[in-house]
């Protein structure tokens, strides 16, 4: 148990940059106080002392606001980064260097007791703040949970859940994104760049219409330039050959 809790300080000071010392994380960080206590509670929930595993549970509640049940089974190099409102359901899992953030929620969608109703986090998952993770599923390792996403489904490894509900988009995409996040090891509050893939097609459709718009001034510019060698008193029409669809701003309204 001891070795779990050390591992508990060492991923808070690699991951988190305010974090200057062993003894400043075992005295100021609510996410540390709540997995130890988790720990201990988790011990006396296997060996049937179940009132008082959900004794101390609530204690740690009350002290952290961070609300684990004692039931969770949770892995080494956990980091829940300030933590407060965090709620982690009895069946939930979570793999070891699993990053966590504030208002998040392992919750259930079932009420059938003795069923895994809670997720399972597979290694190295970020999961981003206020996000919601329902359902006895697997996010694979590695994966990334946007902030605020609400996440039904289950997410492949290496993959990225965004909105709500949340979309996923494969790891060959967001590793083009993440590469600075990758040397890390994670990346913060698990955002990535332009990972919306609504977002990706709004674009796509903007710069297409943009392009097309272009290539019709060329033509009108082209025929201008005919019309006008057969006619020389003919006078060209610059309304036909300008450009006005304003591809950058449209870009900046959907997030470029």
């Amino acid at each position: 148990m001891f070795a779990r809790i050390r591992s508990y300080t060492q991923a808070i000071l690699e991951r988190d940059p305010a974090a200057r010392s062993v003894w400043d994380v075992v005295f100021s960080y609510p996410g540390f106080h709540a997995l130890v206590l988790h720990r201990i509670a988790h011990a006396l929930w296997q060996r049937g002392w179940l009132w008082l595993a959900r004794w101390i549970s609530h204690w740690g509640r009350f002290f952290t606001g961070i609300e684990i049940h004692p039931g969770a089974k949770i892995g080494q190099r956990v980091f829940i980064d300030h933590g407060m409102g965090v709620v982690i359901g009895e069946t939930a899992e979570i793999g070891d260097d699993c990053t966590i953030y504030q208002g998040v929620t392992l919750g259930g969608t079932s009420l059938g007791k003795g069923t895994k109703r809670h997720p399972t986090l597979g290694k190295g998952v970020v999961v981003g703040a206020s996000s919601q993770v329902l359902g006895g599923f697997t996010v694979g390792d590695g994966a990334k949970i946007g902030s605020s996403a609400v996440v039904t489904k289950p997410v492949p490894p290496g993959a990225t859940a965004v909105g709500n509900p949340a979309r996923i988009i494969q790891a060959e995409d967001a590793a083009k994104r993440e590469e600075a996040a990758a040397k890390l090891g994670f990346s913060a509050y698990g955002v990535t760049q332009n990972d919306d893939p609504i977002s990706q097609a709004l674009r796509g459709l903007i710069d297409g219409t943009a392009s097309q718009e272009h290539q019709i001034a060329l033509l009108w510019q082209a025929v201008e330039k005919l019309a006008c060698q057969l006619d020389p008193d003919c006078v060209p029409d610059d309304a036909a050959r300008q450009e006005s669809f304003e591809a950058d701003r449209l870009n900046e309204l959907v997030g470029k």
